[in-house]
């Protein structure tokens, strides 16, 4: 295949880039652009760049309003609603963040509802915002529908990630567990489809429940939960939390993250953010490095996030290749 080599400056530029050439306002392409330089230098390439072409397709189109400008309220001592306004996710998380911080701090434990919101991408990206302000961060986030219930064809929930975020005490994370509650994320499946690739056994279902190694008709079908009806329940939680309880659009009923049909999806994101201080105090940090070092002492075993922190000084200082007509189209936004 042929590929083009970038930098991470390259990366950021050719983002905001073509956000803006699409329709972005500047203030919400530099957000959105942060967490797709977040996505490429953790080597989560699927949130990355891959996802640009569509964010840019969405603003032109109108199914996304690139200059919609977030709006944040109060709902009582310890909750808080950030509104995107028919906008990106980003802004409006990162908006609602200020208040969820300051109010966490203040009451022990607060949250944060996300309403009309839309793909925020990487989750575990939103709650490591919260380990570093020294708060345990939680996220729930629901998708358009792609994941049908245990023993059921049609599907109704998205693949649906919950993510916790603990913090290290020295202003960074010190796990990051991210994932979905399908075996993959869907977004495997559309990056395969680009590129023509197959995928393994187990990932997908195809209309008539049958396994497929054939992405078009996974993304026709219905992704496979990960670990049966494990995780279909758990693809129930997080649609009870980020969108039956903050009052967003259920998976079943959002326009696709995917494709220009439909309008806004108005998807929802719930997050809790945890003060560990008057619960345990200083024991907190004690416990998690004692429990840190009970994981690392046995051969084999990793902490979840150590990939993502690894990656990032190697590929800051190598970059990243994507295929050369990815970079061309992206290109054309510019």
């Amino acid at each position: 295949m042929n590929e083009v080599h970038l930098s991470i400056d390259d990366v950021r530029s050719l983002t905001l880039d073509a956000l803006v050439g699409s329709g972005t306002s500047q203030s919400s392409a530099e957000i959105v652009t942060r967490s797709i330089v977040a996505s490429e230098l953790d080597g989560i390439h699927s949130h990355g760049l891959a996802r640009l072409p569509t964010y840019c397709e969405h603003v032109k189109c109108g199914k996304l309003d690139g200059a919609a400008v977030a709006a944040v309220k109060q709902l009582s001592a310890g909750a808080w609603q950030a509104d995107t306004r028919g906008g990106f996710a980003h802004p409006a998380i990162e908006l609602g963040f200020e208040h969820l911080i300051s109010a966490a701090g203040s009451n022990g434990i607060a949250s944060l509802a996300v309403i009309n919101s839309y793909n925020c991408g990487v989750l575990g990206y939103h709650v490591e915002a919260l380990a570093r302000s020294s708060l345990v961060g939680l996220g729930f986030t629901n998708a358009p529908a792609s994941i049908a219930p245990f023993g059921g064809l049609t599907p109704l929930f998205g693949t649906n990630p919950i993510a916790c975020a603990i913090p290290d005490g020295k202003g960074h994370a010190a796990v990051v567990v991210d994932q979905s509650s399908s075996v993959v994320a869907k977004s495997e499946l559309i990056v395969h489809k680009a590129n023509r690739e197959t995928i393994p056994e187990g990932w997908a279902l195809d209309a008539r429940g049958q396994s497929t190694t054939d992405p078009g008709e996974g993304l026709e079908g219905s992704m496979v939960p990960a670990g049966g009806y494990k995780g279909a329940g758990l693809a129930l939680v997080v649609e009870l939390m980020a969108a039956v309880l903050t009052g967003a659009t259920l998976s079943k009923n959002a326009s696709s993250f995917a494709d220009n049909k439909g309008g806004h999806p108005r998807t929802g994101q719930f997050f809790i953010a945890i003060d560990p201080a008057p619960y345990s105090g200083d024991l907190f940090y004690e416990q998690l490095e004692e429990l840190l070092q009970a994981i690392l002492s046995q051969q084999g075993a990793r902490i979840p996030g150590s990939g993502r922190f690894a990656a990032r000084d190697r590929i800051a200082r190598d970059g990243i290749y994507i295929a050369a007509a990815l970079h061309d189209r992206i290109r054309s936004y510019c």
